[in-house]
This record gives structure tokens, C-alpha cells and sequence, in this order.
């Protein structure tokens, strides 16, 4: 019977691990899941290909010993749609069919998931099809123009990236501080491929201070884009407007700087305030002057800055402890060498 994807109790809703070898990829497009299988009406048949997070190597230390490492994995995914080749993806693979998902919602290739009929997402072909009900309307034209984005190993979107943000209106909502460092202490305790393994990206995201949510994967585009496919499969699940995935308490947590990409899929998803361990860049700041979206970043222990909509947070400043006090700086030596 088709049910979502299975995430393991203990680990953070998104967090999986599955036993499946890598292997070659040889290029054939994998067959459609079984009818069998099929989900709610209207709603995506997805596969649930399953590919390891992480590999064992060995490697030398500073001491010359020789260990074992975990190294996290790469793997390509070539995405085709209606048998049309679109465009290769490097993951992790954890949850690939709802990263070709989300990749396609944030691209805005195709505007809700019913337009959607399946994901078949098979490794031993490293290949994810994707068959529309009525196709993607202009397709060439739109995936014509490329744009190489900021992200991890040089991502791409098609089209213009501020088309259509003057019609992104965003819910009010509002996030206190108290909330805020709820968010990053889960964040902290949260078990993940980065503390096992390093080298990837985490997104999460948040009702309050409640993580709904966690991805990793090699690149926080891709991150951001399972957890856009994520709230989508949420919605095509519910009957009514009523308990369809709202944007309005929710908040989107990612390791990564905000970049203005990013900050752009976070108001798609219709997610009003952004949290980052990191920094914003400054197109990344004026696309969310524009938007009205909170953006804060370098959220660490105690510490944050709010870049923008500081009206959405409500300070609780007693709650950040004791000013941290400024370092003099070491005046510049004025004696002259002999």
C-alpha cells in the first residue's frame, strides 16, 4: 500500500538511513510505480528509493594513524520529465523523490502538486521520472535561460529570479525570542549526517519552536527544495483548506547564508521568517526588505542578528544574558624603528 515517505522515530522527522549498495548508474529512465500502490485520488504516486547517507574510508590524522572516517554521499540524479531530460541534481539521497518535487514547485515549473501524476526515483539507473497529467506548458522556452546561482557546487534556475515576486504576498506571523533560541537548541540536539560525517547542508523547518521537518543533503538548495516537495505532499494529503500546510506559524531554519535565492523559495513556500547559522548576502537582504520577511542569521547559542522585518520578532532581550563586553582594540605601536 502507498503511504509517505518513513521517517525513523528518534532521529527528527526527515533524518533516514537505509542499507541500499551504490553502485553504477547506467542512463535508462525506471519504470512508473505500481498501480498497485496508488495513493489518494489526485494525489503524486511516489516511489521510496532508499540510497545510504554516509560511506566509510580510511583516512591519515595528524598523527600519521590511519582510522576510518565517514564521509557523506554524492550521488547524481538525472531528472526527466514527461521523458524529457531536464536537468542532474547532486544529492545525498535520502528523500529523492521529494527533492525532484520541491525542485519543480520552487522552480515554478509547475504550480500545485495534482499537476503531478508520479516520481519513480530508481539508483541503479540514477535517474528520477516524472510524469505530469497534462504536461508542462511551454517548457522549452521556459527551462531556455539558465541562471548559475550562489549555491554549494553551482546550482541553476531557470528564468528570471525576481520574476513574479511582486505578487508574493506573505502571512503575518510572528516569532519571539524565546521561540527563536527554542529553535536553536533543537537545531543543536538534533542527530544528523553533519555531526556523524560533516560536509552538508541542514534545513528544517519549525511551528514555533516544534521542528516538523529536518533534511540534510549536499547543498542547501536541495535541502530547501525536499521540505518545499514535503509541505506540498502534506497539503495533497488534507481535505480541506482549513489543515492544508499554511505558512503563517511556520518558520524555516537552514545552516546556509541567505542568499537571495533562498530567501525567495522560503517566501514561495509562503514562509514568512527565515533563521541561518550564517549570514545574508546583500541581494539576499533587499529581496527580503522587499518581501517583508524576517531574515536572521548568525543564530548561534544566544547570539542572532535580525536583518530585516524586525517588526515579525518579538524581543525578549533579558532572555540573552549579560552584554557581551566590546575588545579594545590594541593601538598601533608609534615608536619608530631604530
Amino acid at each position: 500500500m502507498w503511504d509517505s515517505p518513513t521517517f525513523l522515530p528518534g532521529q527528527g522527522v526527515g533524518t533516514l538511513r537505509f542499507p541500499v549498495a551504490l553502485g553504477p548508474m547506467p542512463r535508462s529512465l525506471p519504470s512508473e510505480p505500481s498501480p498497485d500502490a496508488a495513493p489518494p485520488m489526485g494525489v503524486p504516486r511516489l516511489t521510496q528509493a532508499r540510497a545510504p547517507l554516509t560511506q566509510a574510508i580510511e583516512a591519515v590524522n595528524e598523527y600519521g594513524d590511519v582510522e576510518t572516517v565517514s564521509i557523506p554521499a554524492e550521488r547524481a540524479l538525472t531528472v526527466y520529465v514527461d521523458k524529457r531530460e531536464l536537468v542532474t541534481l547532486m544529492t545525498l539521497g535520502a528523500q529523492p523523490e521529494l527533492l525532484v518535487l520541491g525542485y519543480l514547485r520552487n522552480q515554478r515549473l509547475v504550480q500545485s502538486v495534482f499537476d503531478i501524476d508520479s516520481i519513480t526515483v530508481d539508483w541503479e539507473v540514477g535517474a528520477a521520472a516524472v510524469k505530469t497529467r497534462s504536461g508542462i506548458d511551454q517548457i522549452e522556452e521556459r527551462t531556455a535561460r539558465r541562471v548559475v546561482t550562489t549555491g554549494c557546487g553551482q546550482g541553476s534556475v531557470f528564468g528570471d529570479l525576481m520574476a513574479d515576486i511582486d505578487t508574493l504576498v506573505l502571512p503575518p506571523a510572528t516569532l519571539s525570542q524565546a521561540q527563536l533560541y527554542g529553535i536553536v537548541n533543537a537545531i543543536r540536539l538534533q542527530e544528523s549526517t553533519y555531526k556523524s560525517a560533516g560536509s552538508v547542508h541542514g534545513c528544517a523547518l519549525f511551528q514555533g519552536q516544534d521542528m516538523l521537518v529536518f533534511v540534510e543533503d549536499v547543498g542547501r538548495h536541495n535541502a530547501i527544495d525536499t521540505i518545499a516537495g514535503w509541505m506540498w505532499m502534506q497539503d495533497a494529503a488534507q481535505t480541506t483548506d482549513a489543515l492544508r500546510m499554511q505558512g503563517t506559524d511556520k518558520v524555516f531554519y537552514t545552516t546556509g547564508r541567505l542568499t537571495s535565492e533562498m530567501v525567495i523559495k522560503s517566501a514561495q513556500m509562503g514562509v514568512p521568517i527565515v533563521v541561518s547559522r550564517s549570514g545574508i548576502t546583500q541581494m539576499g537582504h533587499a529581496v527580503a526588505q522587499q518581501l517583508g520577511l524576517c531574515a536572521i542569521g548568525r543564530a548561534t547559542n544566544r547570539h542572532f542578528v535580525c536583518y530585516s522585518g524586525r517588526d515579525r520578532l518579538l524581543l525578549q532581550p533579558e532572555l540573552a544574558g549579560p552584554r557581551r563586553t566590546p575588545v579594545e582594540p590594541v593601538p598601533a605601536s608609534t615608536s619608530s624603528k631604530p
